[in-house]
């Protein structure tokens, strides 16, 4: 096995920067979710070829043969690793109904079909895991699996599972007594022998909206899970504290020469960078702070950001954040890791919304609220959540789904009119962030009534599905 990048025979790209000459994209698989009505949750398929006579237009719709699963995250069976296998199907774990899904996508890219379900009893028979979250493909040619809790919802069940090439459930990863305390995000770095997990909350806690007193009763997270890669033992737990509430996307560097990342904390509204010392242990630190605001009508006296979504670009110059109560996406130059440095800023949402109850308060005691973002006589809803960036990093797309129970409670509207897509373009010269204005994807306009659209992937790897070697 090569250890500096994939081998000719391989899935992806042999680096980040080689994968940065990739094609342009021209299809985008977004998972949608419909919640309140009896029709399943469906994997569309978006035009985003500025060329195409149906550019932004959801053109093969695949719908789930069950209800309520709530698709959420998604990734390959293969990436730029080294072992031979195709990038020919796409993994949809569901969150709500535990069931897995294995799409085929390789024979018509235009119209991807169901290939194989992993049906909930099966995954909770071989491991006693429930709430599946993130799939990756392993250089092993594996596919793991994070869960967030049991089948009763708790958080103490969490744990990971792996996927045989064939997508047969071979069992668990950790080492018995390993699990980590809460699941989420998780990304491995080969060359530093090392995996880290985040860690959201309790499926019984969460599936409820949220609610301030849960954490109280410590039913959220705020470590993160370091794993000795591939033994997997757990061999350090890094408390994050009050800095570090809710620790959900987490992204490392992509040169996997590097031994640092940051994760996006949702309630603190901060980000942390992780990294290695030089004895071999991991340490953290408050790498960008986002000042909660101060307002009134809401379930807090100060409102965090909610930052949700952490990508970097793949020559990791560029950091982008989804705020998605403030409603804001930023660019932060990280060339320098340890400064992050803010390069733009653009609003897309939000709950401080004229004609909404909230109201802002400013540092002398005014008041204020901010006016409807619109895009082809649309007003915008809900804030920012799940980003993809392109491989040149030159076009991020933006969707506003979070989960439907929370969308429920903070954005109503949401679940009602639908979710939408965003493409904002990005100077990677000097920095810079602007709304594309001939791209708008109205996810409330599907022909089953308007659904929740969440993670975007892009036919044969994306920005954030690859790891290397």
């Amino acid at each position: 096995m090569a250890k500096n990048g994939c081998c000719k025979k391989g899935a992806g790209y042999a680096s980040p920067m080689e994968a940065m000459s990739g094609p342009k994209e021209t299809l985008l698989y977004v998972t949608c979710i419909y919640t309140g009505r009896e029709k399943p949750d469906y994997l569309a398929t978006v035009d985003v070829d500025p060329v195409s006579a149906t550019y932004c237009e959801v053109i093969h719709r695949l719908a789930m043969p069950y209800v309520g699963d709530e698709l959420h995250h998604s990734g390959w069976n293969a990436c730029s690793s080294c072992h031979q296998a195709t990038r020919r199907f796409l993994i949809l774990p569901s969150l709500l109904s535990s069931r897995l899904y294995v799409v085929e996508t390789l024979k018509d890219p235009r119209a991807p079909s169901l290939h194989k379900i992993v049906e909930p009893h099966t995954i909770l028979h071989k491991t006693g895991l429930a709430y599946l979250h993130t799939s990756h493909c392993l250089p092993s040619g594996d596919i793991m699996v994070s869960c967030l809790g049991d089948e009763h919802g708790n958080a103490q069940g969490s744990g990971f599972f792996l996927l045989d090439s064939h997508f047969n459930v071979k069992g668990r990863w950790e080492k018995d007594g390993h699990s980590p305390l809460f699941g989420h995000d998780f990304w491995y770095q080969p060359r530093h022998n090392t995996m880290i997990s985040s860690s959201f909350g309790a499926p019984a806690a969460f599936t409820k909206g949220f609610h301030l007193h849960h954490v109280s009763q410590g039913l959220y997270g705020k470590h993160l899970h370091v794993y000795d890669w591939p033994n997997a033992h757990l061999k350090q737990i890094l408390d994050l504290g009050d800095t570090g509430l809710i620790p959900i996307q987490l992204k490392f560097l992509h040169d996997p020469a590097k031994d640092t990342g940051f994760v996006g904390c949702a309630l603190s509204g901060n980000v942390i960078r992780f990294f290695q010392k030089q004895d071999g242990s991991w340490d953290h630190e408050v790498a960008i702070a986002m000042k909660a605001i101060k307002v009134q009508n809401w379930i807090l006296p100060e409102m965090p950001s909610l930052v949700c979504d952490v990508v970097i670009s793949l020559d990791d110059r560029f950091m982008y954040l989804a705020n998605w109560f403030h409603g804001d996406v930023r660019q932060y130059d990280i060339q320098d890791p340890t400064n992050p440095r803010l390069t733009a800023q653009i609003w897309v949402g939000g709950l401080i919304l004229k004609g909404s109850l909230i109201v802002a308060h400013n540092q002398d005691g005014s008041t204020y609220q901010v006016d409807h973002p619109q895009l082809q006589g649309h007003e915008l809803r809900g804030g920012p959540h799940m980003l993809q960036l392109s491989l040149d990093g030159k076009r991020l797309y933006v969707t506003n789904s979070l989960f439907s129970a929370w969308d429920r409670q903070f954005y109503p509207d949401l679940v009602q009119k639908g979710g939408h897509m965003l493409q904002i373009d990005v100077d990677t010269e000097e920095g810079g962030l602007v709304i594309n204005p001939e791209f708008f994807v109205d996810f409330g306009a599907e022909p089953d009534g308007p659904s929740l659209a969440h993670e975007m992937r892009y036919p044969g790897g994306d920005c954030t599905s690859d790891i290397w070697i």
